[in-house]
């Protein structure tokens, strides 16, 4: 078994980088996502027990004091950190401008989801999963789809 600090590849991409015993994540070591987010902690037989996560636009979460979508401040972590934007000019997601839906789709915040095969891919149209029943009614209730009108900003000539 793996022992000693070294990578390791999962099939998903995702890599861990830190201390290793008895094949298991344990010590000091960082889990990196694909997607760019991580979790940097302290492993005690391959389960996390002092750290940070970090999201891939630099969100780091605190469990003990999490304040971000709370429902009493609902801005997007890009404008707690820039701030709003003059009024009359939406942003729609974290990501400005935002990704441009495929036709029939939603956008899930991992990627895009198509109701009709079920299945979400990311920005760049990989497989990432498919959605259950519950993934399901909650895109369809609550993501933007690619048939909602938005006013864009047009600056004045």
């Amino acid at each position: 078994r793996m022992e000693g600090f070294g990578c390791y590849t999962l099939p998903t991409g995702t890599e861990y980088r830190g201390s290793l015993w008895d094949g298991m994540f344990h010590g000091p070591g960082e889990l990196l996502l694909p997607s760019g987010g991580g979790d940097r902690a302290l492993w005690v037989r391959g389960v996390p027990t002092q750290g940070k996560f970090t999201f891939a636009d630099g969100l780091e979460y605190d469990e003990e004091k999490w304040h971000y979508c709370d429902g009493y401040d609902r801005r997007f972590y890009t404008e707690i950190c820039s701030g709003f934007k003059p009024p009359g000019i939406p942003q729609l997601t974290n990501l400005d401008p935002p990704k441009i839906i495929p036709e029939g789709c939603y956008d899930c915040g991992d990627g895009f989801y198509n109701p009709k095969t079920r299945v979400v891919v990311d920005y760049k149209h990989k497989f990432l999963r498919n959605a259950d029943n519950d993934e399901h009614e909650w895109i369809l209730r609550t993501c933007r789809r690619a048939w909602d009108i938005t006013t864009e900003h047009k600056p004045k000539p």
